[in-house]
């Protein structure tokens, strides 16, 4: 596929593990990355985003092919793969290095980004108010080998953590 044929996305929706096979499975979605983003510090590494001593989340960065896949439907399931109204982390896992944020790479995406949080916060869907942040793209840095597709390479593991976490098993 050209390269001028696809888009990337960046969401940090908690547990990277679970927020990659969220996306990873879809048609149209080349490839669904776990790393660290929106961070200062260079080279980030799980030792230190996961004890919360960097100014980094854990993310994923999606690859997708806009003709089989919109932002908009990217926006969907990131939206029903989170809690949108905790400030304190997802599920199970605590710390502002597991909270939720949209980082937009364009205009375009921080315009969509904002009107779907607005209308799901209008919806009424939540008793509390949406806290995911919009924030501009900056940095992401891959997470170790290891990391990736854990959902393939560790899927006793990997099921085990997500039943457990409180996450919706999808």
């Amino acid at each position: 596929m050209a390269q001028d044929k696809v888009a990337v996305a960046t969401f940090a929706g908690g547990c990277f593990w679970c927020t990659e096979f969220d996306f990873d499975t879809k048609p149209g979605v080349i490839s669904a990355v776990s790393g660290y983003a929106g961070g200062l510090e260079v080279n980030a590494k799980y030792e230190l985003v996961s004890s919360g001593r960097t100014s980094h989340k854990e993310a994923v960065q999606i690859t997708y092919d806009p003709s089989k896949l919109t932002y908009d439907d990217l926006l969907t399931l990131y939206w029903r793969g989170i809690d949108p109204t905790d400030a304190g982390g997802q599920f199970v896992d605590r710390g502002r290095h597991y909270t939720t944020a949209i980082y937009y790479h364009t205009e375009t995406q921080k315009t969509a980004a904002h009107d779907s949080r607005d209308a799901l916060d209008k919806s009424d869907r939540y008793d509390a108010p949406i806290v995911t942040e919009i924030l501009p793209y900056t940095t992401f840095f891959p997470a170790e080998d290891y990391h990736q597709d854990f959902y393939k390479t560790n899927p006793f593991r990997y099921k085990m953590y997500r039943n457990a976490s409180g996450r919706p098993n999808k």
